[in-house]
C-alpha cells in the first residue's frame, strides 16, 4: 500500500480513482453493456410515428373516407376550435404556428400576423374567454 491508501500492481500500475485494476476492466472489442437494447426495438419516436400513419376509416358529410390518423386527429382540433372549443382553439394557434415556423425557418414573433389580423385575433379570444367564463358579451360589433 502506498502512503495515499492505493494499491500497487506488480507491475508499477497504480489502482485508484479512474485507475480499475486490469483484471476487471472491459477486454478489447467486447461491449460494456452485452444486453443492451436489442437490434430491432424501435424508439419511442419511430412507435409514434407509425402510429400516426396507420389509416382509418372516417365518415365526413356521410361519405367514408380512409385517412391518417394523424390527419382524423387534426380534423377533430380543427373542428373544436370552430365550434368554440377555447382549449382546442389554443391547441390549434400552437400547431399552425410551430408549423410555419418550421416550414419557413423563422422564429414565431418574425413570422405571424399582420396587425390588423392580430387584432382580430385578440378578439375573438377575448370574446372565447368571456364566453367561458359565463360573462356576457358586451363588445359591440363594429367594423
Amino acid at each position: 500500500m502506498s502512503s495515499k491508501g492505493r494499491d500497487k500492481s506488480p507491475s508499477g500500475y497504480q489502482v485508484g480513482y479512474g485507475k480499475p485494476p486490469a483484471h476487471t476492466r472491459f477486454k478489447k472489442g467486447r461491449s460494456g453493456n452485452p444486453k443492451g437494447r436489442p437490434k430491432g426495438t424501435l424508439s419511442l419516436t419511430t412507435v409514434l410515428e407509425k402510429t400516426l400513419r396507420e389509416k382509418v376509416i372516417i365518415n365526413e358529410n356521410g361519405q367514408r373516407k380512409e385517412v391518417t390518423k394523424l390527419q382524423a386527429a387534426v380534423k377533430q382540433l380543427v373542428n373544436r376550435g370552430a365550434s368554440g372549443d377555447l382549449a382546442a382553439l389554443r391547441h390549434l394557434l400552437m400547431l399552425v404556428a410551430s408549423a410555419e415556423e418550421r416550414s419557413s425557418g423563422a422564429t414565431v414573433a418574425d413570422a405571424s400576423l399582420g396587425e390588423v389580423d392580430q387584432k382580430v385575433l385578440d378578439r375573438i379570444l377575448k370574446r372565447f374567454d368571456s364566453n367561458s367564463k359565463g360573462e356576457p358579451n358586451n363588445e359591440a360589433h363594429t367594423e
